[in-house]
């Protein structure tokens, strides 16, 4: 190999005169090696290139191809980052950064190491050696021999004259360690034809087994040897000490050995101006491919802006068109931990990758930086494929969002999105590592990849309002359905992870803003009706419009919200068309019967829980999507919405009284449950059910005090521990204690078995928590399974079949897809509000009807006092005006309240229209009475009549 890289070679026609080879004339190679006749050659690039005789395989092209007289790249390793190459007889090698060897060619003997003697005539991975961290390997004539990085060999392949050093003269199909040098730590390893060779440092001595007919082991004899055996001579080991004067005896410091064909050869020099000998463990950077690193940015970094050299941007360029030198890059050395690469460790150190980066692309270096995007843009992703061959490949998909390139807008549809599209086409077996490695991110890390593309999405869609002209919106759709697929991959990930960061950092707020909600739901749905199916490739969903509820884990409370009133919206009007239709038919044929275009429920307030049931129990299902309209017997109110939420907020109150016990009040936490010991009987808890599902379609806040657990099994969602210490605060935080005790004596400490201990009517009943619990002691080992055991009581099995009623009351009337876009602390705001009070905006929202506006001196002193009202009773005057002392989950700016003037004077309460959120409020010109009078309103707020 010349001084300027060409790579040339001699034949047999020509022998003695050197001849570039043209084909890689344009190519910085870094190293060669040849076989019989074969050779191999790798660039700076991590591409590998092969040529000459393929008999066995040995080019590693395929079974189908045939002799090649100019180097052909061997497309089946591109994207690994390699560092070094080597060639037997008619066998080959590639050894990567992390320890990963590749072999193909003959393998007669068992030299490829992989269990077996059949041919290769494509690379195949080398997987008993792949957490070896193996760091050299040679070749002799139809052996292998491997160096770690902790100074073993293992050998393999023919070993009919010792050459593997096991004492015996089999052949060995599998990677087996030397052992007699594994009391030592040998640097260098070499491989004649039928002999190897291996060099100690700490003795300074050389040893060699296998063939020595021919005087190539350097013992002294012509014998074979079939173990290590120390070649003769006064080998002096250097540690900068001259040796003992021991008269004319001459001695040696080895500086590197080599072996070939039939010799061996040792590079010396004299203990008084010896240096330390080579190192194979360690790289010799000229001899390396190109990765990111220190020194390389420290390099590139020196030159002035705008005064590249070309060697330089040609340097720039190479890295970042090649796959295999940024997976190279940014590698875990700590403890050498990237030699674990695998399906479940990436071996790479991303906070190198992201300070690396950020120091390589800057403002001050806007050159480096164009380079680098060019270089993206045109070489390195455009060749990205589906299959990659080995999980090396891949580490760039972790590590490329790290540049700040990715996230800077311009960049989107050039950078981000075409590498977004490479990572959506990846095959199932690559993607699955790329998950298992996103799996163990940092929160943070992971959050940089999740905010990358929610920011591509946003920039997607403020170009979709601008307008897309119609030429463009094929290629805009794919953008978009590529942007949104990688959010729904990572947010699979999460959720499959037990969230690495909260569900809610993949919200992105501004979908409301930017796009019609209910017009993307109603798309959404006719694609659902007539099949449409967005799983399959980007190239065919180009065809497809993009529908944001394909991938609803974008949207937040508000947008799902939304959502679930389009839905109610289209179900109500879908029942009032066809009670329509069902009149009009009636006028026709006698025999079918008119319907009413809403559920009319009308009850009586002594007896409201008898009449509701008795209502609903007649009730068809699709009735219970008509809109909801309540008649209190006996009072004049029309239900505009007031007279509704007043019946959600009385029935419930009825139906939670301690009279029926069907739910225990916990007193820690203020909580209920349902209670495994009532009487009553199930359609009880079905009526409840079918309450809460009516006030969520009927878009009306209920007082239900359950935990989150009741939600979470209402969206299909396992109660946890967390959610035992909501409701029982003390048994929570004594099943944590469990968890963490530290020693083993578990069963001795804690004294417990399977088995729960219930009240049952002032007497107490043992429960086993699984079979034979009584007899089942809790120890370290078993402790989590009865943790899991009696969470699963609490909120599973004691209550089952009360559960299950209330389940089929609730889905009865709001089952269906929508519901299952809602976070369970998102489905419970939605049934029971919240209690984010921001008084400020309640007051900011407010409208004046008649002589009233904001500036009015009965307003000014109705808001001083009202802010002045403790937080109990600024609640009763919700109550008192709305029907619920909580707000929407939209929060205090979706809650309009409307003050009028009346024309009473000051002796007059205040009164509200809760129908529509209206106070009539006199004309008060001193503040106590303002006072004392709207808190006089406030504690009377029950009941309705036409004022």
């Amino acid at each position: 190999m010349s001084i300027d890289s060409l790579v040339r070679t001699c034949s047999g026609l020509s022998f003695g005169r050197l001849r570039n080879i043209k084909s890689l004339s344009d190519i910085q190679i870094v190293q060669v090696a040849c076989g019989y006749y074969h050779s191999l050659a790798l660039s700076k690039a991590s591409e590998v290139f092969s040529w000459g005789q393929n008999k066995y395989g040995q080019l590693g092209l395929g079974i189908d191809s045939k002799k090649q007289a100019s180097p052909q790249l061997i497309k089946s390793l591109i994207g690994i980052p390699f560092m070094q190459v080597a060639a037997g007889g008619a066998h080959s090698f590639v050894l990567t950064l992390s320890g990963a060897i590749f072999g193909w060619g003959r393998n007669k003997f068992g030299q490829l190491g992989l269990n077996d003697e059949n041919d290769r005539y494509v690379p195949n991975l080398l997987k008993s050696l792949r957490t070896q961290k193996i760091v050299y390997i040679c070749c002799g004539e139809d052996h292998t021999a491997a160096l770690t990085k902790e100074g073993g060999v293992f050998t393999f392949g023919a070993g009919g004259y010792g050459q593997l050093g096991h004492n015996s003269t089999s052949h060995e199909i599998n990677p087996r360690k030397v052992f007699e040098l594994m009391g030592s730590i040998v640097t260098q390893i070499a491989c004649g034809r039928q002999h190897t060779s291996a060099f100690v440092p700490s003795s300074g001595r050389i040893y060699s087994f296998g063939l020595g007919g021919n005087g190539q082991l350097g013992t002294g004899s012509t014998s074979n040897r079939k173990s290590p055996f120390t070649v003769k001579g006064n080998w002096f080991p250097y540690n900068g000490q001259c040796p003992p004067d021991v008269g004319s005896e001459e001695y040696f410091c080895v500086k590197r050995i080599f072996s070939g064909g039939d010799q061996s050869f040792s590079h010396y020099s004299n203990p008084q101006n010896c240096g330390p000998p080579d190192d194979f463990r360690c790289l010799d950077p000229s001899k390396q491919i190109w990765t990111v690193n220190e020194t390389l940015i420290q390099k590139w970094l020196s030159y002035p802006s705008g005064r590249f050299p070309v060697e330089i941007a040609n340097e720039i360029d190479g890295t970042f068109s090649s796959s295999g030198c940024l997976n190279g890059s940014f590698l875990a050395v700590s403890n050498d931990d990237h030699y674990r690469t695998g399906t479940r460790f990436s071996g790479v150190d991303m906070n190198a990758a992201r300070l690396l980066f950020h120091k390589l692309i800057q403002p001050d270096y806007p050159q480096i930086a164009q380079q680098v995007a060019a270089s993206l843009e045109k070489n390195l992703i455009p060749k990205l494929t589906s299959s990659l061959p080995d999980v090396e490949a891949l580490r760039f998909y972790l590590t490329l969002p790290e540049c700040p390139l990715m996230s800077d807008s311009n960049n989107f549809t050039t950078i981000a999105i075409p590498f977004g599209t490479a990572l959506v086409n990846l095959e199932k077996a690559p993607l699955k590592v790329l998950e298992n490695w996103w799996s163990v991110l940092e929160p943070p890390l992971f959050l940089k990849i999740v905010d990358l593309f929610k920011e591509v999405v946003v920039h997607l869609l403020k170009l979709y309002k601008i307008g897309i002209p119609p030429s463009e919106r094929r290629i805009f759709n794919s953008f978009l359905h590529t942007a949104l697929k990688v959010l729904e991959i990572l947010h699979r990930v999460n959720e499959k992870t037990g969230q690495i960061i909260q569900y809610d950092k993949f919200y992105i707020h501004e979908v409301q803003e930017l796009i019609d909600i209910r017009n993307d739901y109603i798309n959404w749905v006719q694609q659902q009706a007539y099949g449409m199916d967005v799983n399959h490739g980007l190239t065919e969903l180009a065809d497809i419009p993009v529908t944001i509820c394909t991938y609803p884990f974008v949207f937040d409370a508000q947008a799902k919200t939304t959502l679930l009133q389009t839905d109610a919206v289209l179900q109500m009007q879908m029942a009032i068309d066809q009670a329509h239709r069902q009149n009009v038919s009636s006028l026709f044929l006698p025999v079918i019967e008119s319907v009413n275009p809403c559920l009319i429920l009308v009850v009586r307030r002594e007896n409201i829980v008898g009449d509701a049931m008795e209502v609903l129990r007649k009730t068809k299902n699709i009735d219970y999507k008509k809109p909801l309209k309540v008649i209190f017997v006996g009072e004049d109110a029309v239900d505009a919405g007031g007279v509704r939420k007043e019946f959600f907020l009385l029935i419930m109150r009825e139906l939670l009284d301690p009279k029926y016990g069907m739910f225990r009040y916990y007193e820690d936490s203020r909580l209920i449950w349902f209670s495994d010991k009532t009487f009553e009987d199930s359609d009880l808890f079905h009526l409840i059910g079918v309450i809460c599902g009516l006030a969520i379609y009927n878009f009306t806040i209920v007082d239900l005090h359950f935990p989150l657990a009741l939600y979470k099994k209402l969206l299909k969602k396992k109660p946890s521990l967390d959610d035992l210490k909501e409701l029982m605060p003390d048994v929570g935080r004594s099943m944590q204690q469990l968890l963490d005790y530290p020693e083993d004596d578990v069963e001795e400490t804690f004294c417990l078995n399977f088995t729960i201990t219930v009240e049952n009517f002032g007497a107490t009943e043992v429960k086993e928590l699984v079979l034979n619990g009584a007899d089942t002691a809790v120890n370290k080992q078993n402790r989590q399974e009865f943790v899991d055991a009696y969470v699963d009581y609490i909120f599973n099995k004691s209550v089952a079949s009360l559960f299950d009623a209330f389940h089929a009351g609730f889905h009865k009337v709001c089952g269906g897809k929508v519901l299952q876009l809602f976070q369970p602390n998102e489905l419970q705001a939605m049934v029971i509000g919240n209690t984010n009070y921001d008084w400020k905006e309640l007051e900011k929202n407010t409208e004046y009807k008649g002589e009233y506006w904001a500036e009015h001196p009965t307003i000014k002193i109705f808001w001083e006092v009202f802010h002045e009202l403790p937080l109990e009773k600024k609640k009763q005057f919700l109550l008192f005006l709305t029907g619920s002392d909580r707000i929407p989950i939209l929060g205090m700016k979706s809650l309009k309240l409307v003050i009028q003037s009346t024309g009473g004077g000051e002796d007059y309460l205040p009164v509200s229209h809760t129908c529509f959120n209206l106070l009539d409020l006199p004309k008060y010109t001193e503040k106590e009475t303002l006072r004392s009078k709207l808190i006089q309103a406030i504690d009377h707020n029950e009941g309705f009549s036409l004022i």
